[in-house]
Formats: structure tokens, C-alpha cells, sequence
């Protein structure tokens, strides 16, 4: 009776993990290949920031209203993103807008949540996510809506492909590389808008980035990098699930520090097989 009892609470998480995996393991490739590699925590910090705002306006955090406050940040991040983009190297990186989008939307979040009812937990909820507690219905539009960016980004595959790894390709057809940086962030921040309420913001990290640089070891083509993203995301997600419902840990922290390990564990393997990289 136990066991048929645990079983049936860790296979709605489980079922959630699989689905974030499928989309952002293959999001993550492009977030490596194109060397921003904290867009996702800036991103889901921006949906935080709205989610928080939601709270202050008086929205429950699970209302409709509050996912339109957290995708409305986003966007805006998305944009934000697009246009600081640069065909050239600069003086000041991408990545250090990023960075400081990640820091302002933390401490405008902060100072929300602090004039918010609930506020503290609401912070809270963000950070860690609910996935212990996720419902079926929950994963049900999480698969529907993330159906629906993979049939996006495979009907633009050659267009995201070739800018997240072949930039100067893109410039030099002459293509508005804003113009599409605009559509994968908004793409991208669909996704994380999606995903933030039921694993958090540090989960969102791992999903994305931990599995792309696991791939990136071992392939370089597109196709293998993708078929390695999603095995590692499975076996973390499937291994830090088991972990915690077996030892009574908190679900997110406990997959967050597997998904840590397997990288560990794959620079060793990459090392023992492949020898030191040059």
C-alpha cells in the first residue's frame, strides 16, 4: 500500500520532468552555442518579477493573470535581449547585460515581494517551484504548449540552428539577426514562463544548461547533441527524483545537485575516453 502510494506521488513529477526536458535541453544547446549562458536565469528571473507584481496587484500566484504579468517581463527581457545583440565584438558583452538584467529584475523582485501579502513565499515558491505538488492538468498545458514551440523552432530550425552556431554565416547572407534573436527569446521565455511555477528558477538553469554542456563533450552535430541533451535530462530528472522520494529530500534541490554530479561525472567519462581536451 505504501509503496503503490509513493509511486503514485513521484510519477506526476517525474512525467512533468520529461516534458521540461524535451524542450529545454534542446533550448539549452542554442543558449551554449551562442555563449549567453545565464539568459535562461535573467529570463526566468524576469518571469519571477512578473509573477511577483502579479502578487502585489492582488492575483493569486496560479491565476491566469498572474502567468500574463510573468510572460508580459519576459517579453519585454526577450526584447531587451534582441536588441543588444551585436554582429561585432563590443566593449561591454552581451553577457554583461544579461548579468545585469538578472540582478536588477532580483532586486526589483525583492523590493516587490517586500510591500507584497505573501510576498516571502511567493520568493520562495519561485526560487524552489512546486514540483512535489504538480497536477496532472498543470503537465497536460505544459505539454501542449511546448508542442507547440518545438513545431516553432523545427519549422525555423535552420535559422536558429545557423545563428546560435554559425553567426558569421547569418550576417554574411544578410540576414536580421535581431529580427530572429527576437523570436527565439520570445520563444525561449514562453517556455520558461511556463516552467518557473513548477521547478523554480534554479531548476530552470539546470534543465537548460547541465544536459547541452554534458552534449557538448561527446558531439558536435545537431542531431547527437540533442539525442545526448535528452538522455542526460532524463537520468538526472528520473535519479533525483528517485533519490529524494527515497530519502525524504526536497525534490528540486535533490535533482539540481544530480543534475551537478552527471556533469562531473561526464567531464570524467569524457577525459577516461576522448583524453584531456586541447
Amino acid at each position: 500500500m505504501l509503496d503503490s502510494l509513493i509511486h503514485s506521488l513521484w510519477l506526476a513529477p517525474l512525467v512533468a520532468c520529461m516534458v521540461i526536458v524535451a524542450i529545454h535541453s534542446y533550448l539549452g544547446l542554442h543558449v551554449i552555442g551562442r555563449e549567453v549562458i545565464f539568459v535562461d536565469l535573467s529570463l526566468a528571473q524576469m518571469a519571477a518579477l512578473g509573477s511577483t507584481v502579479a502578487v502585489f496587484a492582488g492575483h493569486e500566484p496560479d491565476a491566469p493573470a498572474s502567468f500574463w504579468y510573468a510572460l508580459g517581463f519576459t517579453s519585454l527581457g526577450a526584447v531587451l535581449f534582441a536588441l543588444t545583440r551585436s554582429k561585432t565584438k563590443t566593449r561591454v558583452p552581451q553577457e554583461a547585460i544579461i548579468g545585469i538584467v538578472f540582478v536588477v529584475a532580483s532586486a526589483a523582485a525583492l523590493l516587490v515581494a517586500d510591500q507584497a501579502p505573501r510576498g516571502g513565499e511567493a520568493i520562495k515558491d519561485i526560487l524552489v517551484g512546486s514540483l512535489l505538488w504538480v497536477g496532472w492538468a498543470p503537465i497536460g498545458r505544459l505539454a501542449v504548449v511546448y508542442v507547440l514551440v518545438g513545431i516553432f523552432h523545427y519549422i525555423m530550425r535552420q535559422r536558429f540552428c545557423t545563428i546560435s552556431l554559425d553567426p558569421e554565416k547569418a550576417t554574411r547572407e544578410g540576414w536580421n539577426i535581431r529580427w530572429w534573436d527576437f523570436w527565439f527569446y520570445l520563444s525561449f521565455g514562453v517556455v520558461i514562463t511556463f516552467s518557473v511555477p513548477i521547478v523554480g528558477v534554479l531548476l530552470v538553469f539546470s534543465f537548460l544548461v547541465v544536459p547541452a554542456a554534458i552534449a557538448y563533450q561527446f558531439a558536435e552535430r545537431w542531431r547527437p547533441l540533442t539525442i545526448i541533451a535528452w538522455i542526460a535530462g532524463m537520468i538526472a530528472s528520473t535519479a533525483g527524483i528517485f533519490l529524494s522520494f527515497h530519502y525524504d529530500l526536497p525534490t528540486g534541490p535533490v535533482v539540481v545537485c544530480v543534475f551537478g554530479l552527471l556533469l562531473i561525472l561526464s567531464f570524467g567519462l569524457k577525459r577516461v575516453t576522448m583524453g584531456p581536451a586541447a
